[in-house]
């Protein structure tokens, strides 16, 4: 059985619908898919509904934007009640944080000399909920500024580049807890990824663990083989999941196919079992 459990559409910043998405998976040749767009379930039935036509199954998700003293986490969360309360609040403020800077960004790229419009970029963002670098980036690719997102975060809006703004993520702690009380379960995504941005270690992932998170994402485009040993290894002595998946964005990413890294099926098992409980996935039998 062959298990992708993070990918996103155009629910938020990939390129392919949720269908488009979930039939592509199935052509890859998975038996399993989670869709967790940034911060929204808004793509959830729309996949749901071409899973059972495609015949494959759909695990329902989300990537929530969270801060960790300071620096920025990403914490995939699976099987949530997406109208629970405390996780409502969190995600309302976020989208509003995703869509209040964008036009903060458009005067920073304009100052620069860019010709570029809020219009731009809400063409570049039909369909998506949750809004943001992105689709300025895919902007700023469609008026030939540059040539991919890959450019212009490096060029213009990743962090310390002319125009990038901050904008509110959840408390990483607030999201963990929301999510289980929600009841769902949650892995931290690619937390040693880009360049060791938040990376937290093992005292951290411990702690995490105490107040309910299940599980981490170790293998993934962005860790290389040490960082996937040393996350394994981490994962193990907390008894913790230990997931792998593409990240994929269609043609937003690329080297993040469909399937490039996959969940063990026990692995989701143990996820599976966790939700709704409120508190860390069964330990390991055996």
């Amino acid at each position: 059985m062959r298990i992708d459990l993070h990918t996103h559409s155009r629910a938020s910043d990939g390129t392919d619908t949720p269908a488009e998405l979930v039939r592509a998976a199935a052509a890859a040749g998975l038996d399993v898919v989670a869709l967790t767009d940034h911060d929204t379930a808004d793509g959830w039935a729309e996949a749901t509904a071409a899973a059972e036509q495609v015949g494959i199954q759909v695990v329902p998700g989300m990537e929530i934007s969270t801060n960790h003293r300071g620096r920025g986490v990403h914490l995939l969360a699976y099987f949530v009640d997406p109208a629970h309360p405390p996780l409502v609040t969190e995600l309302e403020r976020i989208l509003h944080g995703r869509a209040a800077r964008v036009p903060t960004m458009i005067d920073r790229l304009n100052r620069l000399g860019i010709e570029i419009t809020e219009d731009d970029v809400r063409r570049a963002a039909a369909g998506a909920v949750a809004s943001g670098r992105p689709h300025v980036a895919d902007a700023l690719v469609t008026k030939g500024v540059v040539p991919d997102r890959t450019a212009a975060f490096d060029r213009y809006l990743g962090w310390g580049r002319p125009a990038h703004v901050d904008r509110y993520a959840a408390p990483l702690e607030t999201a963990v807890r929301a999510v289980a009380g929600a009841g769902g379960v949650s892995v931290v995504a690619h937390p040693w990824g880009r360049g060791g941005y938040g990376r937290p270690e093992e005292a951290t992932f411990a702690e995490l663990k105490e107040i309910g998170l299940n599980g981490i994402e170790v293998d993934h485009q962005d860790h290389d083989a040490a960082d996937r040993d040393r996350l394994r290894a981490i994962a193990r002595n907390l008894d913790l999941v230990v997931t792998g998946s593409s990240d994929y964005h269609g043609s937003g990413k690329t080297d993040h196919d469909l399937g490039c890294n996959t969940t063990a099926p026990e692995e989701l098992e143990r996820l599976t079992s966790a939700r709704g409980t409120g508190t860390s996935a069964a330990p390991r039998s055996g």
